[in-house]
């Protein structure tokens, strides 16, 4: 266990920032399956939970623990998961009924490399699974992007609010370089938070009308006035629930955009960017993938020269980029699909190549 002031940072890795975090803020329901690069937070959680007042289960399989947590969320209880890509992949199932229930739950994906089974190092190829929704029918999950152990932990408090606000699953989507890392870490706060109240929990109907939580319409009026009212629910997270970090420049001439891992360099880069970029460059990083800040990013960049993202897949988020731009700037993609980490100077080359084809135009 954990246990310093407030103000005090521990070193401990993303992984078991998120497991401290989720058991601090009241989470009483951890279900999952063993799986590399996430298996950090898994050992927290089956060492740590159970001492600290709440239930443990290494489910049989991944498709067992979602299911496991719908259950759990549906009494009440602050429930979560775990996985990397494969067993993420696994769960798409039940977290479509966790959304078609109005359920809350936070799921992690520590992200891995694929298609398939890939490869265990660093990779953000999960981005459209994450952000359009991996399983069936119209429903949206909202996806939190930490880029430290730090805010593995702050989102991991941050995802059990949001989720129990909007009665909705939370994915925070990690990567294997972000849950591995060591860094010092402060906690916010060393009691759980009181209960949220939950009048549609089913906890037995003595006294009161009984609870009925399903997904299943089949009458066609009934299930498109749910839907109409998911996408209502989903139309207000995303007015009030964008976030994002701007660094270096005010007024670029050409941006940075990148999440997760990719935004360590990224961010270096635009701090002290190649001397032909000098007050020229900046660099936005979006925190929630969805709802992904289309109207801030279009206002950083409308009079961008160029836009280079910055992703460690074949290109994904560069769609939400060109979206929000709507050809205002030209944009560019640094890819990197085989589980490298971009590096500082990879960019800073990039970007002057960027700079020059320019100039020769």
């Amino acid at each position: 266990m954990v246990s310093e002031s407030k103000k005090d940072k521990v070193l401990i890795s993303g992984n078991e920032a998120a497991a401290e975090a989720a058991i601090r803020a009241g989470c009483q329901f951890y279900a999952g399956y063993p799986i590399t690069p996430q298996n950090g937070l898994i050992a927290y959680m089956a060492d740590q939970l159970p001492l600290r007042g709440g239930s443990f289960v290494q489910a049989e399989s991944e498709l067992a623990a979602v299911n496991m947590v719908y259950g759990a969320s549906a009494s009440g209880v602050r429930a979560m998961t775990s996985s990397s890509s494969p067993g993420i992949s696994l769960k798409q199932e039940g977290i479509s009924y966790l959304a078609g229930s109005e359920l809350p739950a936070v799921i992690i994906n520590v992200q891995r490399g694929g298609p398939g089974l890939g490869g265990i190092g660093n990779a953000q190829g999960d981005y459209f699974q994450s952000t359009r929704g991996g399983g069936n029918g119209d429903y949206r999950c909202i996806v939190l992007a930490p880029a430290s152990a730090q805010e593995m932990a702050d989102m991991t408090f941050l995802a059990f609010d949001l989720a129990d606000k909007y009665r909705t699953p939370v994915l925070i989507l990690s990567d294997a370089m972000t849950g591995q890392l060591m860094e010092g870490v402060s906690f916010c706060c060393e009691n759980k938070p009181d209960p949220v109240p939950k009048p549609w929990a089913l906890t037995g109907a003595k006294g009161r009308e009984r609870n009925v939580i399903h997904s299943f319409y089949l009458e066609q009026e009934r299930l498109e006035r749910f839907n109409r009212k998911l996408q209502a629910k989903y139309e207000k997270i995303a007015r009030r629930e964008t976030r994002y970090e701007i660094l270096g420049a005010e007024n670029p001439e050409y941006v940075l955009v990148a999440f997760g891992s990719s935004a360590r360099a990224s961010k270096r880069t635009a701090l002290n960017p190649p001397e032909a970029l000098a007050g020229k460059l900046g660099m936005f990083r979006p925190k929630t993938l969805w709802p992904f800040p289309y109207e801030e990013l279009a206002d950083y960049a409308a009079d961008a020269k160029g836009v280079l993202t910055v992703e460690m897949n074949a290109g994904q988020m560069v769609e939400d980029v060109r979206l929000s731009l709507e050809g205002r700037s030209t944009i560019y993609l640094m890819d990197s699909p085989g589980g490298g980490i971009p590096a500082e100077a990879a960019i800073r080359e990039k970007l002057l190549s960027l700079v020059n084809n320019s100039s020769t135009k």
